[in-house]
């Protein structure tokens, strides 16, 4: 009898763990949404700003805007939120990214558009914070790693087949119906979302306090400079690598899709390869991806200005920054296990930071100089990354 009930239990505990496996997966599938809906602007920057007869800098606006106010919700969301159940959160949000895709269909003004994108900023804050930090709820300590890396993979996945997709039906309908596409997407993740995520009660509220004592170990002092260092460096490039591609490497419009659905490819494979290399050995990994990122931007300026130099960097460098986010968010869950939401939502902050900043000072190079002298200065910060990385490596305190 007690080994049937033995038995029994097991099995239930075997439901609960898929039960929580498919979460894991819709938490990975919102990630891809919100990011995806971030970056779509990236493949579809200059049929933007050529309908709405703005300058490259300026449609640049839709990618640092949404992501400055996400580094300013994240935490917010965490703080405001309180006891309410995180699915209830997540989900909401959802709901209102789909709301945000529709407005930037229907935007006839670069105004409008970036409009949309404050609520885009809103969305991005509160799911980065709330899905980034639910591995830990949602799995064992030994499968974190994974779970980890299949959330963020949605961020990998985003640049195979968010912004490619984005780019292709950009070409083939306009730009509109690339947001009304994810429009459709984001309402599916949705139900999704409904229908896998269990209830994610949280039993005492975030304090602000709690910010303030993670903020001063140093541990998570370094996580977020190198985060800056790392994200900055790569969207000063990134932002603008659709027009990288046709004018400095002469790749011809047709294959710009391509190239990113080849770009995301490599990213997933970075991201699936740096989760378990980050759960046991965060630091090397870290001073791995800092030390090939920066390679590839200095390679891209020097190496990348014909179609076949920028497709193989281009490829390099979507496996070099697959990585990253997965590998920092282990970073940060290591250096504050008993405030994975907090550090979460400090991570998603100077994350958004990186992206704003990058993508803006990559606008005024652009507009002031040129792609090329760009690229080469966005490979300086990574290298600053890495050296930053180096150090952390040595014993501390705090």
């Amino acid at each position: 009898m007690k080994l049937q009930e033995e038995t029994v239990g097991l099995q239930t505990m075997e439901g609960a763990d898929r039960e929580n496996w498919r979460a894991v997966y819709a938490a990975g599938l919102s990630t891809f949404c919100v990011v995806t809906t971030e970056m779509l602007p990236v493949g579809l920057m200059t049929p933007i700003a050529e309908d709405l007869q703005t300058s490259m800098g300026t449609a640049g606006l839709t990618l640092s805007l949404p992501a400055l106010l996400a580094a300013i919700f994240a935490p917010a969301v965490v703080l405001v939120a309180g006891r309410i159940d995180r699915r209830r959160i997540l989900t909401t949000l959802l709901l209102l990214l789909v709301v945000a895709n529709v407005i930037s269909a229907l935007a006839s003004s670069i105004g409008l558009l970036l409009t949309a994108r404050i609520i885009v900023g809103f969305c991005m804050g509160g799911i980065w914070a709330v899905a980034g930090g639910l591995a830990p709820r949602l799995v064992s300590s030994r499968s974190i790693g994974v779970a980890t890396a299949i959330i963020f993979g949605g961020v990998a996945a985003a640049s195979v087949l968010g912004v490619p997709l984005g780019a292709i039906i950009g070409d083939a309908a306009g730009w509109r119906m690339a947001f009304v596409a994810m429009a459709l997407f984001c309402g599916i993740v949705l139900v999704v979302n409904l229908g896998t995520l269990p209830a994610l009660p949280v039993h005492q509220s975030v304090r602000l306090s709690q910010f303030g004592d993670q903020l001063l170990s140093r541990r998570i002092q370094f996580g977020l400079v190198i985060t800056f260092l790392l994200v900055a460096g790569h969207f000063m490039a990134y932002t603008f690598v659709r027009p990288l591609l046709q004018i400095v490497s002469g790749v011809g419009a047709e294959w710009v899709g391509l190239l990113l659905f080849a770009y995301g490819a490599a990213g997933i494979g970075g991201n699936f390869i740096s989760g378990p290399v980050a759960a046991r050995r965060v630091g090397v990994a870290l001073l791995t991806i800092a030390a090939a990122l920066a390679a590839v931007l200095f390679a891209f300026a020097f190496f990348g200005n014909s179609p076949l130099g920028g497709a193989i960097l281009l490829i390099l460098w979507g496996f070099a920054y697959g990585g990253v986010s997965v590998s920092l968010q282990t970073w940060m869950m290591k250096s504050a296990p008993s405030d994975v939401e907090v550090a979460t939502a400090l991570f998603v902050a100077i994350f958004n930071i990186g992206i704003a900043v990058g993508s803006l000072a990559g606008g005024r190079v652009v507009d002031q100089f040129d792609l090329g002298t760009n690229v080469l200065l966005a490979g300086i910060l990574p290298s600053l990354g890495f050296l930053l990385a180096l150090k952390a490596q040595r014993p501390a305190t705090g």
